[in-house]
């Protein structure tokens, strides 16, 4: 595998990274194995002035941290910013909160005394993707941290220098050797990792191919892991929603990060009343959108993370069309230097067109038109993926009736499905299995130790 810093923005190679032998990830390993034994043993204080610190640099040195993330990936530089603060936020939240979280709990038996203890269980390997850099890794990083883990992470090969700058700010934050380490490593590696019985849990977050691979080498080895795999976020827009609003929030859900993005927006169901209405104003919004430097303000339109992603898209929307879909606009590469492609409308998808099943990751849309609400949700739900889905209309309570009916792991009303340091992240389905975040998220990786205290002449 190449760890290869590309400008996607112009197709320069900025960087190129070797791969760890087998013995120096031998070495990494055992410092990690050898840092959780002394780590698990700190205070809660102890570890959050480490995991505060490390939140005070990203936002002191934030647009330090954000000119790789465009660099490497694209993502435009305002954008970059913004994650390098919502990982600091993320840091701050698991550093106030974590003591609470995992404080033991006082159950009621019958008789006697029960209580359940969370205790960390070791060493954690993480496998992270390429669209949000940091906030991949903070999510990761933080709670289990702060649990008393330590961690391990192969970060995915085009953001190399993202991934070393966040191993560096750990050590800058105060962090022992092993309790953060970044791995460039194979895949044949990341197997003998997961075999490795000083790992003891896994975490993912890709596709659902690599899902499907990872949770089965996991499984072999009686490990826990976390999967948070793609999605297909369904954009339902009832009768009654605001239009102009709506469109606006739609251009966000679809085109935040250029559509790399999980919990896009990915196929908007519209009823009927509005759908035309909607169509026209989405198609202008998406229309004035502004190709450029990322580094520069003034883009509104980044290039996809690579070349090889945009071709891969590119692809999936010629098989679409050649399967019946109607090409509304775009659909094709912008005519400049670097992986740009146009922002695309693809509508008259039938269940029989592959594109009805799959994931679109990048500026395409997919649009249908429902009759009412029970086929909106009906739509939604027919669909392999379950991450996220939204729900616009000025009627909460209709909103939430329908948010119910949903079949993910999240739904939100009157906005694009997102993430907040204190809401659960995760899917059901081909989306995946466990949560980040919140205090949901602190609770994947330790053990919850029932200890029992009955009188010593108690019947069995």
């Amino acid at each position: 595998m190449t760890y290869q810093s590309v400008n996607p923005y112009d197709g320069k190679v900025l960087q190129t990274f070797t791969e760890l032998s087998d013995a120096r990830v031998e070495s990494a390993l055992d410092t990690a194995a050898t840092c959780f034994a002394a780590w698990r043993q700190k205070s809660f204080a102890e570890r959050a002035a480490v995991v505060a610190k490390a939140a005070a640099i990203l936002r002191v040195r934030a647009d330090e941290f954000a000119r790789p993330v465009t660099l490497e990936m694209g993502k435009l530089i305002e954008q970059a910013r913004g994650e390098v603060m919502l990982s600091a936020d993320i840091l701050d939240y698991y550093a106030k909160n974590a003591e609470g979280f995992l404080a033991p709990r006082q159950l009621t038996p019958e008789s006697g005394q029960a209580d359940v203890e969370s205790s960390p269980i070791g060493v954690l390997l993480g496998i992270e993707p390429w669209n949000f850099p940091y906030y991949q890794l903070a999510r990761f990083a933080a709670p289990n941290l702060m649990a008393g883990n330590v961690v391990m992470v192969k970060h995915a090969a085009c953001v190399p220098q993202c991934a070393i700058a966040f191993e560096t700010l750990w050590l800058e934050a105060g962090a022992p050797e092993g309790a953060y380490t970044n791995l460039m490593v194979s895949y044949d590696q990341v197997n003998r990792l997961i075999d490795d019985p000083r790992i003891k849990g896994v975490a993912l977050t890709g596709s659902a191919d690599a899902g499907k691979m990872i949770a089965g080498r996991a499984g072999q080895n009686l490990k826990k892991s976390t999967l948070e795999l793609g999605g297909s976020d369904a954009f339902i827009v009832l009768e009654d929603a605001d239009l102009d609003q709506t469109v606006e929030w739609a251009i966000w859900g679809k085109m935040n990060n250029t559509g790399q993005c999980c919990v896009a927006a990915k196929r908007f169901i519209v009823v009927d009343q509005l759908a035309d209405r909607f169509l026209d104003k989405f198609k202008m919004a998406l229309a004035a959108l502004k190709p450029g430097d990322p580094m520069d303000e003034a883009t509104t339109l980044g290039p996809l993370s690579t070349e090889s992603a945009l071709v891969k898209l590119l692809e999936q929307v010629k098989r679409a069309v050649a399967k019946g879909a109607t090409l509304v606009m775009g659909g094709d590469r912008i005519d400049r230097p670097g992986s740009f492609m146009q922002p695309t409308i693809l509508t008259d998808i039938e269940p029989g067109n592959p594109a009805f099943r799959e994931e679109f990751f990048g500026p395409v849309a997919l649009f249908f038109r429902v009759g009412n609400e029970d086929e909106a949700v009906a739509l939604a739900n027919d669909s392999d993926f379950g991450l996220g889905g939204s729900v616009f209309t000025k009627d909460v309570a209709r909103g939430q009736r329908l948010a119910s009916r949903i079949d993910t792991g999240m739904v939100f009303i009157n906005h694009p499905t997102w993430t907040a340091p204190d809401l659960p992240f995760g899917g059901i389905k081909n989306s995946g299995y466990g949560r980040e975040l919140s205090a949901a998220g602190i609770q994947e990786f330790v053990n919850k130790k029932l200890v029992r205290t009955a009188a010593i002449d108690a019947a069995a």
